[in-house]
C-alpha cells in the first residue's frame, strides 16, 4: 500500500507538472482545460477499477501477474484511446450537432450510474471470451507465471494472463465510451484530450493496488462520478445558451468529488467501529 501511495502521487506530480509545461508552452487556459480533462478522467478511472478487480477475481489472476497485465492493458488503452479520440474530434469537427448526442449519451450513463445497480460480470459467457475461445491459438488451463503465452507439448498456448488482458482492454474502450465525451465538453483540442487521457491511465496502475482493497469504503462515490458526468453532459447540450467557464466547472467537479469520498470514508468508518462494538464479547 505505501508502495502504491508513493507511485501514486508521483504520477499526480508528474501530470501536474506536464501542466505547467502546457502553461508554459500554450498558455493559461489550454493549462486549465488539461487539469480540468485530467480530473475528469482521473476521476471516471476510479470506475475501471471496479472492473478491474472483478476481472482479476473471475481469472484468478495471481498478484504479481496482475502488474503486467495492468502495464500492457495500460499500453494498448493508450493506442486504442488515440484512435477513439482522433475519430471523435474529426466527428465533432465535421458534425457539430454530435456534441449533443454525445451530452445526452452522458446524462443516460449518469442515469444508469446513479440509479441502475450493476449485476456482477460473467466474464465466461460474453463475447469477448468466446471470440478467445475460437481463436486459433488454445488456452492452457493455468497460468505460467507472468507469460502471455507458453508452450506445452511442443506447441504455443495462450495462457490465462493473455484472456484478462483482452478483456481488460476491452473493457477500457468500453469505459471511453462515456470519459472520452466529457473532455469534449471541456475543449476540442486533439493534444489537450489525448494528453489528459494519457496522464490519467498512465497512473491508473499504481492507482489500482492503491484503492483495490479498499473499494468497498467509496459507496458513495458511484453517486459523485454520476453527478459529474451529469455535470458535463448538461453542459455540453446547454453550450449556446448557457457558458459556464473552466474554472466554475473545475471547482463543481473537484468539489462534488471531494465530499462523496469524504462522506463515504466517514460512513464506512462509523460503520466499521460499529461492527467491531458488537463483535466485543
Amino acid at each position: 500500500m505505501r508502495a502504491a501511495a508513493q507511485r501514486t502521487a508521483i504520477w499526480i506530480v508528474l501530470s501536474l507538472l506536464f501542466n505547467l509545461v502546457v502553461w508554459k508552452i500554450r498558455g493559461p487556459d489550454k493549462a486549465l482545460e488539461f487539469l480540468t480533462g485530467y480530473v475528469i478522467e482521473y476521476s471516471l478511472s476510479v470506475d475501471n477499477i471496479f472492473i478491474f478487480v472483478v476481472i482479476f477475481q473471475y481469472f484468478g489472476v495471481p498478484g504479481m501477474a496482475q502488474h503486467r497485465a495492468l502495464v500492457w492493458g495500460i499500453v494498448g488503452a493508450l493506442v486504442m484511446r488515440g484512435i477513439t479520440i482522433w475519430i471523435g474530434i474529426e466527428l465533432v469537427q465535421r458534425f457539430e450537432f454530435i456534441l449533443y448526442i454525445f451530452g445526452a449519451f452522458l446524462l443516460v450513463s449518469a442515469w444508469r450510474m446513479f440509479f441502475v445497480e450493476r449485476e456482477p460480470q460473467d466474464f465466461g459467457q460474453s463475447w469477448i471470451m468466446r471470440l478467445c475461445q475460437r481463436a486459433v491459438f488454445p488456452v492452457t488451463p493455468t497460468f505460467y507465471g507472468e507469460h502471455f503465452k507458453a508452450k506445452v507439448d511442443g506447441r504455443w498456448m495462450l495462457t490465462p494472463l493473455a484472456l484478462a488482458l483482452v478483456v481488460i482492454d476491452v473493457m477500457d474502450l468500453v469505459f471511453a465510451v462515456d470519459s472520452i465525451p466529457a473532455v469534449f465538453a471541456i475543449t476540442r483540442d486533439t493534444f489537450i484530450v489525448y494528453t489528459s487521457n494519457a496522464c490519467a491511465i498512465m497512473g491508473l496502475r499504481s492507482l489500482y493496488f492503491l484503492l483495490a482493497k479498499m473499494m468497498d469504503r467509496f459507496i458513495y462515490l458511484k453517486i459523485g462520478l454520476a453527478v459529474v458526468l451529469a455535470f458535463v453532459g448538461a453542459k455540453m447540450i446547454l453550450r449556446e445558451v448557457l457558458y459556464i467557464p473552466i474554472p466554475i466547472s473545475l471547482a463543481v467537479i473537484v468539489t462534488t468529488l471531494t465530499i462523496t469520498i469524504l462522506i463515504s470514508l466517514q460512513a464506512t468508518r462509523r460503520r466499521g467501529a460499529a461492527s467491531r462494538r458488537d463483535s466485543t464479547p
